[in-house]
């Protein structure tokens, strides 16, 4: 609830009508995904098909920037409002049918506030075409492939039997990228290097639970930052296109470019995830004295500051994120983003600020740390991803006609 109330302070301060749209259907994908309790890929995917839709039906009115992959054409006369509206209410109702009635209410809104006619009536036919297009285009995507996961172990021998999150998200289609594996980071350090010593004894002291270290303001960072997937930075994009007064195709592809960015950041750190299968910090500290290494003591009993996400350490998901998004709105509108500001369902009471996008990535990064969940070095990895993911993106996504 607090996140929508956040959503809907930012439209009551938005000078620009058109651009309300975009983010009134991007408030209604996230209500649905907290609601329905989606993984951060799951309502990934989602927003990407919504935003690519809204962006293609724009787009084919304005004809100001490459499409996706639809070559849709449409009279100039058409509303950009109702069409933008019927390409992310077809998504939304086709991926989420049981919130029918929620979207449907949503789509009259935006019906209502234009007058029957012919550019109405063309945009309700080219935003459905749009989302179609879209829906069609995402068909066989990997999503409904069974969850293959073998958790390792020895016949006869207990492991823990909670399931693992996202295994399969290194097989869906990405959007940019041209496999999962394209950019695969290196192996983890090993177990005897100087790397792996300095991270993990980091994190043994930072990132425990009862840390004698770790200071008020890195633990309220750390709780903080349990927030995850789009509402770790939908907010920030809705910022960034107010203060730069962008019209309603502008903002559609912003928001389109961040959420394919943001999907496929997710596809490629879980490639790497199951593919090396590197262990968490809380079994890593807890069984140190099986590495060989004698400059990693073992703590019998270690536990992080928060509960330890169900998936692989290495990269880390949070960082390629929040890079990944960082380099969209930075190849966009440039470094020059005013104060962002954002809150979190994690944290009640704290807003977190800042004026440069490094600082909100490096924030990101060290909170993963604080809290007991990423060694160091995989902070690092996962950043350098996701600026890779974000770079291609623009390189190759949605540019100037020429």
């Amino acid at each position: 609830m607090k996140h929508i109330v956040r959503w809907l302070a930012w439209v009551a301060l938005c000078g620009s009508a058109q651009a309300d749209v975009i983010v009134d259907w991007n408030m209604r994908a996230d209500a649905i995904a907290a609601e329905k309790r989606l993984s951060p890929p799951q309502q990934g995917r989602g927003l990407a098909m919504m935003h690519v839709a809204m962006f293609e039906a724009l787009n084919a009115i304005e004809r100001r920037y490459r499409p996706y992959r639809l070559e849709l054409v449409a009279d100039r006369n058409t509303s950009r409002e109702v069409a933008a509206a019927v390409a992310g209410h077809d998504v939304l109702v086709t991926l989420y049918p049981d919130q029918k009635a929620s979207v449907d209410a949503l789509l009259e809104q935006a019906l209502t506030a234009v007058p029957d006619g012919p550019a109405r009536e063309r945009a309700v036919i080219l935003g459905r075409k749009a989302a179609e297009g879209i829906l069609e285009l995402r068909k066989g995507d990997g999503v409904a492939a069974p969850d293959t996961y073998r958790p390792v172990t020895q016949p006869g021998q207990y492991v823990p039997t909670a399931a693992v999150s996202s295994a399969g998200v290194a097989g869906w289609t990405p959007w940019v990228m041209s496999s999962g594996d394209q950019f695969r980071p290196a192996p983890p350090p090993a177990l005897n290097s100087a790397v792996w010593t300095r991270d993990v004894n980091e994190i043994r002291e930072v990132g425990a639970l009862d840390s004698a270290v770790r200071s008020e303001e890195q633990t309220t960072v750390a709780r903080f930052w349990f927030m995850t997937g789009a509402r770790a930075w939908n907010p920030m994009v809705a910022q960034v296109a107010l203060a730069k007064q962008m019209d309603l195709l502008d903002c559609a592809r912003l928001f389109a470019l961040t959420s394919m960015a943001a999907e496929d950041a997710f596809i490629a750190v879980f490639d790497a995830k199951y593919h090396y299968n590197f262990w968490r910090p809380v079994t890593a500290i807890r069984n140190a004295d099986q590495t060989g290494n004698p400059a990693t003591p073992r703590d019998a009993g270690w536990l992080p500051l928060g509960e330890t996400p169900m998936h692989p350490e290495y990269p880390c998901a949070h960082c390629i994120s929040s890079s990944a998004v960082a380099a969209v709105i930075r190849g966009v509108v440039g470094d020059d983003i005013g104060t962002l500001t954002l809150t979190s369902v994690a944290a009640p009471g704290v807003t977190r600020r800042w004026t440069r996008l490094d600082d909100y990535v490096n924030e990101v990064s060290n909170a993963r740390v604080w809290a007991g969940f990423h060694y160091r070095f995989s902070t690092e990895v996962g950043r350098d991803m996701g600026r890779k993911i974000g770079e291609l993106t623009l390189a190759t996504q949605l540019g100037r006609r020429r």
